[in-house]
């Protein structure tokens, strides 16, 4: 009875700090729960942004068969991705349209590039002059694209230039190389939906049209010394040794076949003679380590090195991520068989079936590295080059550095496991067997 109750009364009135005090914290759990929601919204766009742009890629960690079934391979042939949606540009009267199509042949989405011009958002039924014109125009060019019997034909050789018995050897070498290559791309390639990334796939090879060749750039095999020829064919040096590597790789003075437009490429494909040069896949791999990550460089050292010792160097120091140069052999091997990279793949060891689509595209010269002078100088005399013209035989960088050839291959892959080995063979499959090198010791 003489007690104070700590409760209110009922019909008591708040006083006013109370009133300010519980306004405050309404606004409070307002903005909070408002910034959560601000949160979880930009977490879920990058989420679904991410999964509409992002490739599946194979993980080779797993331990992969040593056989596969001719299903498989037609599926590794054609795009080890096939599964998710591909772009492909399309080039015409100086406007280039990116289509987005399914397999099944839907048009999922049509965008219109011209300087900075925004993507079209309405439907294709939209009664939008413009875009219907624009939808129409995308019609007729996929038309022509399925109209093209993929894998494209192979030609024979033209060899009325070749005179005696010089290069019986070499021809017969070429004919058995060409003919295995169709046998292996007629039992296990498939040429379904090439034109779904038509200008993807020619976006290696170079163009010299005064002698109509087509030549697909695999690096680490010959290639700086490819291009330097076919400056020299195309008048713009007089000698291939005179010929700087910069000026090679960043003077920008050889075409490639994807600035054609659609009618340009499909003559060229079908009337130039086309040439592909490859090497054993480990020997190319060991030579772009070492070319990359065993000498300074200003790009694959900063970009490559940092990521791939952040990743992969168990108690990296700061400096060693910092500087990205001194990447290993074996850290470098993780990188290659990690399906998720922390940085994508680079031309200098990406496959050679991804580089230059040998199933689709019927190369009517197949050169190898370990014949290359031969094989180049055999080429020349087939195109009708200049009298006089060879296949120059130095090393482009690094000179003084013994060639890697198969001694060097052992010394590096002696730090690696079977396990890793086997995975490097798995991951090259298809570049051993279209080419049919030998398989390498795992």
């Amino acid at each position: 009875m003489g007690g104070k109750s700590c409760g209110i009364h009922k019909g008591a009135k708040m006083q006013p700090s109370e009133i300010v005090m519980n306004l405050r914290q309404v606004f409070l759990s307002v903005l909070m729960f408002g910034v959560a929601g601000l949160l979880l919204f930009m977490y879920l766009q990058a989420w679904i942004e991410e999964q509409h742009t992002e490739l599946r890629t194979t993980n080779y960690f797993q331990p992969a068969p040593r056989t596969i079934s001719r299903e498989k391979l037609q599926q590794k042939i054609i795009d080890q991705d096939s599964k998710h949606q591909v772009l492909g540009e399309l080039k015409q009267n100086n406007e280039s349209f990116i289509i987005t199509k399914t397999f099944s042949g839907s048009l999922s989405e049509v965008s219109h590039l011209k300087g900075d011009a925004q993507a079209l958002s309405e439907p294709i039924g939209s009664p939008n002059n413009k875009l219907y014109e624009q939808h129409r125009v995308t019609k007729s060019l996929f038309k022509k694209l399925n109209q093209i019997t993929w894998p494209l034909d192979s030609r024979p050789l033209n060899k009325s230039l070749i005179k005696g018995d010089k290069w019986k050897k070499t021809d017969a070498t070429q004919e058995t190389r060409r003919a295995f290559l169709q046998d292996f791309c007629k039992k296990y390639g498939n040429g379904n939906h090439a034109q779904s990334h038509l200008f993807h796939m020619v976006s290696r090879i170079y163009v010299e049209d005064r002698h109509k060749i087509l030549y697909c750039e695999v690096p680490k095999a010959g290639c700086s010394n490819w291009k330097r020829i076919l400056m020299v064919l195309n008048g713009l040096a007089s000698s291939a040794y005179n010929i700087t590597h910069n000026a090679v790789h960043y003077g920008k003075h050889l075409k490639k076949l994807d600035s054609f437009d659609l009618k340009g490429i499909y003559n060229r494909l079908n009337t130039y003679t086309k040439a592909v040069f490859v090497r054993d896949p480990m020997e190319r791999l060991v030579s772009a380590f070492r070319d990359k990550f065993e000498h300074p460089n200003s790009y694959y050292h900063p970009v490559f090195g940092k990521a791939i010792i952040k990743k992969y160097r168990a108690n990296a120091c700061e400096k060693e991520i910092n500087n990205g140069s001194g990447v290993k052999f074996k850290e470098f091997i993780h990188y290659l068989l990690d399906s998720h990279r922390p940085v994508g793949m680079d031309i200098h060891w990406e496959r050679v079936s991804k580089l230059c689509y040998p199933c689709l595209i019927n190369y009517d010269f197949v050169g190898k590295f370990e014949t290359l002078e031969e094989d180049a100088n055999y080429f020349l005399q087939l195109i009708g080059a200049p009298r006089g013209l060879t296949f120059p035989n130095f090393k482009d960088r690094h000179s003084s550095d013994e060639r890697t050839n198969a001694d060097v291959v052992r010394q590096y892959l002696k730090d690696l496991s079977n396990m890793e080995r086997q995975l490097i063979y798995d991951f090259y499959y298809l570049d051993y067997l279209m080419f049919n090198y030998t398989t390498p010791f795992v």
